[in-house]
């Protein structure tokens, strides 16, 4: 099965309220896979390709994939999860520096705070039944 993109590089824009990068259509892609991730235990209506049916729902998913994307920007990360693994800080000649700790969210995905907001006002989490 093709992987669901929940998002457009015009959604994108609009949410952002920037141009989508030129890579948009990757991190859209990505930031999608980080939210099936955190959704494993929801329950919603869906079509034979597995996109939500619900409006709600795919407005929630759509600003859940927009916020990731937005997050993993403004944190340095390319939606691989390898940036904010490491902090680093330098006072004149000393220097420190240590691993952070993983991810807390659902499915262990390091999730946008506002994605999270948005799937949980829609009521994907945590996964209910309804």
């Amino acid at each position: 099965m093709a992987a669901r993109v929940y998002a457009t590089p015009e959604q994108l824009t609009a949410w952002t309220g920037q141009p989508a990068p030129p890579d948009a259509d990757r991190l859209l892609a990505r930031a999608s896979e980080d939210v099936d991730d955190a959704l494993v235990t929801a329950v919603y209506d869906t079509d034979a390709l597995g996109m939500p049916t619900d409006p709600r729902i795919v407005q929630a998913l759509a600003d859940a994939t927009c916020a990731q994307v937005e997050y993993q920007q403004e944190t340095g990360d390319t939606g691989t999860g390898a940036a904010g693994r490491w902090d680093s800080v330098s006072i004149g000649p000393v220097s420190l520096s240590g691993r952070k700790d993983g991810p807390t969210a659902a499915g262990d995905v390091d999730l946008a705070p506002r994605a999270h907001r948005a799937l949980r006002r829609a009521g994907l989490l945590p996964g209910v039944i309804w």
